[in-house]
């Protein structure tokens, strides 16, 4: 998630970017590499520069400003509201897709960046079409379970890797290739930072799990929306503060006078 007034601002990855592109002469597609490095720049986590204190209006932008937090957050209110009180899953899975198409027609009118209310427009949709096709209203989660099993593989192996996720995220926003690597407090904070997401997926898992065979989806619905943006914004402030201990900027030395 990038902040609307430095969009138009280069990044040290974008510039990577551009010379690679110059040097070859041509204007290939992306590598693996600095699609990563794009994608890093989009993290919640790029709204602070590393060594930057974080704020809580850059907090605000990492979750998506305003409109992303209600973006994020009212189909899933919509869809419990109505199945709490009607019990209808046609209603209650149709109703936020409505919604969702009204947060990208929006955006398009705008003329803002579409995509994330594009992204939870098919987010809201594959769930909607797994609740209607089982028939179990709790099946409209199943997307949500599966992606956080997905992160949570994903930094489990990054750990094990001994290339901690948040070490790599980092090092591509600090322009600092293996920075962490060669940094003792780099790498131990980086370590500790990614544990920190592992350990928000497992809760997340461990809390959810139970409620979804138990077929419990009024209360599912309450704890999904609880362990969504507000635990993300805090583990993410967390990060933040982690990360700033060993990426702070150096202060400059004072000269002595004379």
């Amino acid at each position: 998630m990038t902040d609307p007034a430095h969009e138009n601002t280069p990044s040290a990855v974008d510039k990577t970017v551009a010379d690679t592109s110059e040097v070859d002469g041509t204007d290939r597609p992306p590598t693996f590499h600095e699609a990563f490095a794009q994608a890093a720049r989009k993290a919640g986590i790029s709204e602070v520069a590393p060594g930057e204190t974080p704020t809580g209006a850059s907090l605000l932008r990492a979750i998506g400003g305003v409109r992303g937090l209600v973006e994020s957050i009212l189909p899933g209110l919509g869809f419990l509201v109505l199945y709490t009180f009607t019990k209808n899953l046609p209603l209650a899975v149709i109703a936020p897709i409505a919604v969702s198409v009204v947060f990208v027609i929006a955006r398009l009118v705008m003329r803002s960046a579409v995509m994330p209310a594009v992204a939870g427009l098919l987010g809201v949709g594959v769930s909607a079409a797994l609740a209607l096709f089982t028939g179990r209203a709790e099946d409209n989660f199943v997307l949500g379970i599966g992606i956080n099993i997905v992160c949570l593989v994903v930094f489990l192996i990054s750990i094990l890797a001994r290339r901690p996720l948040i070490g790599i995220i980092v090092s591509l926003l600090a322009n600092d290739p293996g920075g962490y690597r060669k940094d003792t407090a780099k790498g131990r904070v980086v370590l500790v930072a990614s544990w920190c997401w592992v350990g928000l997926f497992a809760i997340r898992l461990i809390a959810e799990l139970p409620l979804y065979f138990a077929g419990q989806t009024e209360l599912l619905g309450s704890v999904k929306l609880i362990l969504g943006v507000p635990f993300y914004a805090v583990v993410l402030w967390v990060t933040w503060l982690l990360v700033r201990t060993a990426y702070s900027k150096p202060q400059p030395t004072a000269t002595p006078a004379g």
